[in-house]
């Protein structure tokens, strides 16, 4: 079964640099075990939230926002689409990636096609 991981981190949260390199490289030692795995389909990094445009149709009417709709302390950082046989290793997967140490892994169900 096919799972969306949204990665949410605290954008207001300094890192170093020295920690910012030790997460990217975590999350890079994560993504080659996933891949050797073949359990991660795809994935990505976003943007910080205030590159983000909120779209809305109301009364037929589109409207633009800057930022996110919702105010949230954590925001989505990026995602990753995994395929494991039930929720259990879906759940394993995502407690080892690096940022469910300080941020927050959402798993998510992708409905069939």
């Amino acid at each position: 079964m096919r799972y969306m991981m949204l990665i949410c981190e605290d954008e207001s949260v300094a890192f170093t640099e020295e920690e910012d390199r030790a997460t990217m490289a975590a999350i890079d030692v994560w993504v080659r075990e996933m891949n050797d795995r073949n359990v991660r389909v795809q994935g990505n990094r976003l943007r910080p939230v205030s590159d983000a445009t909120a779209v809305r149709v109301r009364g037929g009417e589109v409207l633009l926002a800057d930022g996110p709709f919702a105010e949230a302390k954590e925001q989505i950082a990026g995602y990753d689409i995994i395929d494991c046989a039930n929720l259990d290793e879906a759940i394993e997967v995502a407690a080892k990636h690096p940022v469910a140490a300080f941020g927050t892994i959402e798993v998510r169900p992708l409905l069939p096609e």
